[in-house]
């Protein structure tokens, strides 16, 4: 269970900037903004709004959750990887919503459980195209799935995010845990943020004076700052 944050679930709470989170899951910061805000597009009839497919803990805020962080990661899957037209994405949620009142459907886990045949039926045709009608959405999110661990109610914990490749073999050794350094990317079991070690590193101290000082395996301060590096890149 996680500890309360103001009476509040820890995972809920508006903490991320935008461009934190598309940094975290290297999506770049354009399509998070037309995600997560919204934006207007150019038709021969005029400019018309692209309603956001991302609901935000304080609308008026322009802050994002964990939660929002995960719907994001498992989001970026849906697209990146067959580009499933939004505004489906958008239909087979509110579907997913309504009928299950999720009020954040893509960040719990009984929608890959009890409620993804009917999520991936209500894309119509992408899933008419896909394997005679089979389910495809299953396939192209499991890497990505893989990536989250859930708690005992099937909600989203916490996030492994890619350090590398976006590979299924590599390592979980960075977690963004609500509940660990204010939700930063940080070693797993040590707790020390990424970006501390990457300061650290790029002001001269070397990877075993990091491992030393931290207690930590060698192998994770290194996977700690390839991440980082990969970052600011």
């Amino acid at each position: 269970m996680f500890e309360l944050y103001g009476g509040q679930d820890p995972r809920h709470v508006a903490t991320y900037s935008p461009s934190e989170v598309a940094r975290y899951l290297r999506v770049p910061a354009s399509t998070l903004r037309a995600w997560v805000f919204g934006t207007r597009y150019q038709t021969k009839r005029g400019a018309k709004p692209f309603e956001p497919v991302i609901q935000r803990p304080k609308p008026k805020e322009r802050l994002l959750s964990f939660t929002n962080l995960i719907e994001l990661h498992v989001l970026n899957a849906i697209r990146k990887v067959h580009n499933v037209p939004l505004v489906q994405v958008r239909q087979g949620l509110n579907y997913i919503k309504d009928l299950y009142s999720m009020e954040h459907p893509l960040a719990s886990q009984k929608l890959y459980t009890d409620g993804l045949d009917l999520f991936v039926e209500h894309l119509g045709k992408f899933v008419n195209a896909s394997r005679h009608g089979q389910l495809a959405i299953p396939e192209i999110v499991q890497v990505y799935l893989q990536r989250i661990e859930w708690d005992e109610e099937g909600l989203a914990a916490r996030l492994y995010p890619f350090t590398r490749f976006n590979e299924s073999s590599e390592p979980t050794w960075i977690v963004i845990d609500p509940s660990v350094s204010f939700g930063q990317p940080a070693v797993v079991d040590s707790g020390v943020p990424t970006a501390i070690l990457a300061q650290r590193y790029a002001a001269g101290e070397s990877i075993d004076e990091l491992a030393s000082d931290y207690e930590c395996d060698r192998l994770k301060i290194e996977e700690a700052i390839r991440y980082e590096l990969a970052l600011a890149a």
